[in-house]
């Protein structure tokens, strides 16, 4: 009887004699068959996912010996959000707000009620504030909040019913008044009289940075930090940059879309995108371009590029997303309410 070690020997080599015979040598093997992702995001991302999508598919192209290519397509975080809810294929939600995201499982359970609990930071592996920009050398002298609903400032913000960016920027400018004057009646006086001033709303972040830098719309554009960095390095020589006595912690959050993702046998190429913003690359790519990475490391690399602010989050003003999308952003809500084009 042969022996176990010799029959396992002949079997291996009856098994390489055949894929010589074949051509298919492990050298030979085809490669995994190249992928594609999209990833669906808000506007002021363009420019970080450029980068950031080439730098994954090197490292996933070296971890894992397949070509990946990564779609991007950006508006409106709510805009966004209503488009993969109608059928758009996203692979990942990259998003302005968790409150857009959560509307994938409220409205279509895409997603599980609890995806913000499947990575770090609450699936924010980035952040951003609300700042204020103006034209070079702060010609109308606007310092602070209060300075937007003087008589003839033109203030430039887009539309809280389509951009995320635009619902941080309401409640920023809601939190600081209410803190000044004391109780929310005044508070919603006081961003009725801001928006009074309001000659636009456009439907994204983006499209209102197009409306202030280059249409020349405006005295003074609020704006995400990482897309008022963005336009200081485009249009130095006419833009400055005005950080306010007190702003919001805007947390933009990331998730798979888990019924895409399963659909298309995408979900753990998909997975290690997200799992990559994490890394040391991707948060070094963070703040590159503008947003406050999570990590220490890249925190302390990029210390002298982010000023320490006053900031508030959602959960210490509002209670949460739900409540204030409830109180603020739903039909008939606060917003609705004071908003009126005269």
């Amino acid at each position: 009887m042969q022996h176990p070690i010799s029959r396992r020997a002949a079997l291996a080599g009856t098994a390489a004699l055949a894929l010589s015979a074949s051509g298919l040598t492990r050298a030979q093997a085809p490669s995994p068959r190249p992928v594609t992702l999209l990833n669906v995001s808000y506007d002021p991302t363009r420019e970080f996912y450029v980068e950031f999508n080439q730098a994954f598919a090197r490292h996933w192209k070296a971890r894992a010996g397949q070509d990946v290519q990564v779609k991007q397509s950006h508006g409106g975080s709510g805009k966004q959000a209503r488009s993969i809810i109608d059928g758009l294929d996203a692979d990942v939600a990259t998003l302005a707000l968790a409150w857009d995201t959560d509307a994938l499982h409220a409205q279509a359970r895409l997603i599980p009620r609890d995806w913000q609990k499947r990575l770090p930071h609450n699936a924010s592996p980035y952040t951003s504030t609300i700042v204020l920009v103006v034209r070079q050398g702060n010609p109308k002298g606007i310092k602070n909040w209060d300075d937007l609903v003087r008589p003839g400032i033109k203030v430039i913000t887009p539309n809280p019913k389509t951009s995320g960016g635009a619902r941080w920027n309401y409640l920023a400018a809601w939190e600081w008044a209410r803190r000044k004057y004391g109780n929310t009646d005044k508070a919603r006086e006081f961003v009725a009289r801001l928006y009074d001033n309001v000659p636009v709303l456009d439907t994204g972040a983006r499209g209102s940075s197009v409306s202030f830098a280059q249409r020349n719309m405006g005295d003074v554009l609020i704006s995400w930090e990482n897309e008022a960095w963005l336009l200081e390095r485009e249009f130095g020589g006419k833009v400055d940059l005005v950080y306010p006595s007190l702003s919001i912690l805007a947390e933009p959050a990331v998730t798979l879309v888990d019924r895409n993702v399963d659909r298309r046998g995408t979900r753990a190429v998909a997975q290690a995108y997200l799992d990559y913003l994490y890394s040391d690359e991707g948060q070094d790519l963070a703040g590159r371009h503008f947003f406050r990475p999570v990590s220490a490391k890249a925190q302390a690399a990029y210390a002298q590029r982010f000023p320490r602010l006053n900031l508030f989050t959602i959960e210490q003003a509002f209670g949460s997303w739900q409540q204030a999308a409830k109180d603020h952003f739903a039909d008939g809500a606060s917003f609705d309410q004071i908003y009126t084009r005269k």
